[in-house]
């Protein structure tokens, strides 16, 4: 027994040893920039960056794999002063927001049955899809707005949600909660904008919905180089063309696809039917 004992004591002895003199030699020194960098960084951990939390972009930041303009929450001020730290740029970075590939709120679209259930976009996309007519319309129960930690996004009063730019930092959680996958995250240039994702074809789908795409393909054939083409049925734009094409709205007759105005947010072509209806759609009969 004591053999024993003495015989583990001592391999543990060996091992604690071995442990302390490779700590001791592989020990790899942090550079002392980060602590300072991290503390001037706002640790909300929304991964915008790029990076899992402000820890991560604070270590890229220090090792020049990042520069500070790619912060979407932080002041000015406050990058400009990270900038200083490690003696580089701010950098120019053009800012990105949600946006929501819908316009169907309660006073146009309409619902064919009623849900009552836990008030929850999530919850509610699993009977039977919500309840609403349009399969890939909001739901508008505000998931996307309760998830939102920077107060960017709004439930308007036709229940559908409201992004604002200024606020918005690119987080994407409203993108990971929406279940209808509505929202996608955007350069703020790309001002042109299909705010619908339904699939079907022709006017028949106005009886659910009054702002829909119906696949006419009037903005594909006004818009130039092929920026807009039809894919399933919906007006899809490659922002990898020139894109800062507003004539391709004018003869949208639903108001589909929309202009982004920096200031007055989304503004539809002039023949769009226009939208006069305050209140709710009944609920389509079954």
């Amino acid at each position: 027994m004591l053999v024993a004992v003495v015989t583990l004591g001592g391999l543990t002895f060996l091992i604690a040893t071995a442990l302390v003199v490779a700590q001791s030699r592989l020990r790899v020194e942090e550079d002392p920039r980060i602590e300072p960098v991290y503390d001037l960084l706002p640790h909300t951990d929304c991964g915008a960056c790029g990076y899992p939390g402000c820890r991560a972009f604070a270590e890229a930041l220090a090792s020049a794999e990042a520069i500070p303009g790619k912060c979407t929450v932080g002041t000015d001020e406050e990058k400009l002063a990270i900038a200083d730290i490690l003696s580089v740029a701010v950098g120019n970075v053009e800012k990105v927001v949600a946006r929501l590939a819908c316009a169907g709120g309660a006073n146009v679209a309409r619902m064919h049955a009623y849900y009552e259930g836990l008030g929850s976009c999530r919850a509610a996309a699993l009977v039977a899809g919500g309840g609403k007519g349009c399969f890939w319309g909001c739901l508008g129960h505000g998931d996307c707005d309760d998830v939102c930690d920077f107060d960017a996004i709004t439930m308007s009063g036709e229940k559908l949600p409201v992004v604002d730019e200024d606020l918005c930092t690119a987080c994407g959680d409203c993108v990971d909660a929406c279940p209808k996958d509505l929202f996608s995250l955007h350069p703020v240039s790309d001002r042109l904008w299909v705010a619908c994702k339904n699939l079907e074809f022709g006017d028949a789908v106005l009886d659910d919905c009054e702002v829909a795409c119906t696949a006419c393909g009037k903005c594909a054939k006004d818009a130039t180089g092929g920026l807009i083409s039809m894919q399933d049925n919906l007006a899809v734009i490659d922002y990898s063309r020139q894109h800062d094409q507003r004539h391709a709205i004018d003869r949208c007759p639903t108001g589909a696809i929309v202009w982004f105005d920096a200031d007055k947010g989304p503004k539809k072509g002039p023949v769009a039917h226009k939208i006069i209806r305050t209140g709710a759609r009944p609920v389509a009969p079954t």
